[in-house]
Formats: structure tokens, C-alpha cells, sequence
């Protein structure tokens, strides 16, 4: 299980594809782990270098006194980067590790290649805030059902928890191995987010994928990415709820790839 030292922690990293590939960076979803891109891992490191690692306060990273936020995920990536010699990447994320890779495009613009966030919010608003609220409440119990009950119904579209029960059930098992402490910090974390008015200091090539159905960072949070990053694909995913790399992996993937192929062929035909 390989690890890092970055300011004064330990992250858990993976290192997936040919080594001679450009990188591209997958920050996880709040609930997520490196293993929770399964359904990416394959394919895109067919063509890239993926690098997959949990953040601070998540599964085999350390998990130190909090608060944590957003600014010090992005500087805890820039130093993962550093540790493993890797001057500039593509930045990508869904969710929380969306957010972190806006916050990471931000700070270090001159070592993002592009940017992808999937299913992610540039601010929080009322309404958010309540839902994470409640998830907070749920976490405070240390009661894995509690936490699911609270969290799924958010997470996945209702067709694919009635189809996928067996996910669903792997779901509730790791739930009850979770750092509901460390959970509570990454949710307390979130809560501080506003960076819609900064968006459009981002110039990077950027993709921005959202789940159809998608109830709890939805269609109204992507389009208000879009609009503020100029140039911003924009990618809807029809049916799929919250965790579009796992409701249709093969849409997501294809959104990926297709997007890193235009700016390599933009790359090689510009003067």
C-alpha cells in the first residue's frame, strides 16, 4: 500500500497505466475510496496515467485533528504531485473531489492540464447545506444504517438501488468501517465552499459531466459551473443519479476519453 508524506500526513496513493502517459488526477467523492473508480480504473488507464489516492481524513490516508478544507486538499495534491514527480496533470473529480479539483485549478493553474468535474457544486447553498447537515446528524450516531438511510436516497438514482442490491449491501458494510469523526470534518469542510465567483479565473480546457437525475448536486449547480468557466463542456448523463462513474461507467468513460482526445488533437494541429 504505498504512501506518501505531504504536509505532515500520510496519503494512500495508486499509480495505474504506462508509465510514459500523461496523468490524470481522480480525486474522490466524499464517501468514496481509491477502489470506489472501479469501474474507471481499467479503462482509462488503458490510455493514461491514473493517479487515485484518498485524501486526508478518508480510508488509508492519515487521518489528522481537523478542520480541514478545501485549500489544504488542493495543497495536500500539489504535494502528492511533488512527492511522485509529476510537474503538471489533468485534474478530475466527482463531487467533493470535484470540488477539490476547482479549488486545485484555482491555486495551481500553471500545473492543471485541463479539468474535469463530475456532479459538483461551486458553492453551498441553503438547501445543501440542510441535506449535509442532516448527513453530519447521521454521522454523529455511529450507526452505519443510520448513515446509509441518510446518505443513498441521495447518492444513486432509485432505479439503480432496485437493481443493484447487491451494491447496495457492499455499500452498507463499509459504511460500518468509516472514521465517522474524520466524516463529520470532510462534511464540516464542504460547508465552507464558495468559489462560484472566482470561476471564471479558471482558463483551462474544462468538462463538466452531471448525472440526469442527479438530487442532490444536480443539472442547476453544473449548469452554474458552465456557465462561469469560459469555453466549459457541458455533459449530461441521462438516467444516471449523483454517482455517474458508477450508474454508467461507460458513458463517464466515454465523456473522459473523448474530451482528453480532443485536446490531444487540438494540441497536435494547432500552429
Amino acid at each position: 500500500m504505498p504512501k506518501v508524506k505531504v504536509n505532515g500526513i500520510h496519503l494512500y496513493y495508486e499509480l495505474h497505466g504506462p508509465k510514459e502517459a500523461e496523468v490524470l488526477v481522480l480525486s474522490n467523492g466524499i464517501l468514496m475510496s481509491t477502489a470506489s473508480w472501479v469501474f474507471q480504473t481499467v479503462e482509462l488507464s488503458k490510455q493514461l496515467r491514473l493517479l487515485l489516492y484518498d485524501c486526508r481524513g478518508m480510508w488509508q490516508s492519515d487521518h489528522p485533528p481537523g478542520p480541514y478544507s478545501m485549500e489544504q486538499h488542493a495543497d495536500d495534491l500539489a504535494g502528492l504531485l511533488d512527492a511522485l514527480g509529476i510537474p503538471k496533470a489533468h485534474i478530475g473529480g466527482i463531487s467533493y473531489g470535484g470540488e477539490i479539483s476547482i479549488t486545485f485549478a484555482l491555486r495551481y493553474p500553471d500545473r492543471t492540464l485541463s479539468l474535469i468535474i463530475a456532479d459538483a457544486v461551486s458553492r453551498v447553498d441553503p438547501w445543501l447545506q440542510a441535506v449535509v447537515e442532516s448527513w453530519i446528524a447521521a454521522a454523529r450516531t455511529k450507526d452505519p444504517k443510520v448513515l446509509f438511510n441518510a446518505t443513498v436516497p441521495w447518492n444513486f438514482s432509485p432505479k439503480f438501488i432496485q437493481e443493484h442490491p447487491d451494491l447496495m449491501a457492499q455499500a452498507l458494510e463499509r459504511y460500518a468501517l468509516l472514521d465517522y469523526d474524520a466524516l463529520i470534518k470532510l462534511c464540516e469542510s464542504f460547508l465552507k465552499l464558495n468559489v462560484k465567483e472566482r470561476l471564471k479565473d479558471i482558463k483551462v480546457p474544462t468538462c463538466i459531466i452531471v448525472g440526469e437525475h442527479d438530487l442532490l448536486k444536480g443539472r442547476r449547480y453544473a449548469e452554474e459551473i458552465a456557465q462561469n468557466i469560459p469555453g466549459a463542456e457541458f455533459h449530461i448523463i441521462p438516467k444516471a443519479g449523483h454517482a455517474t462513474c458508477w450508474e454508467d461507467p461507460q458513458a463517464f468513460n466515454s465523456i473522459v476519453l473523448g474530451f482528453l482526445a480532443r485536446l490531444r488533437q487540438k494540441a497536435t494541429t494547432s500552429p
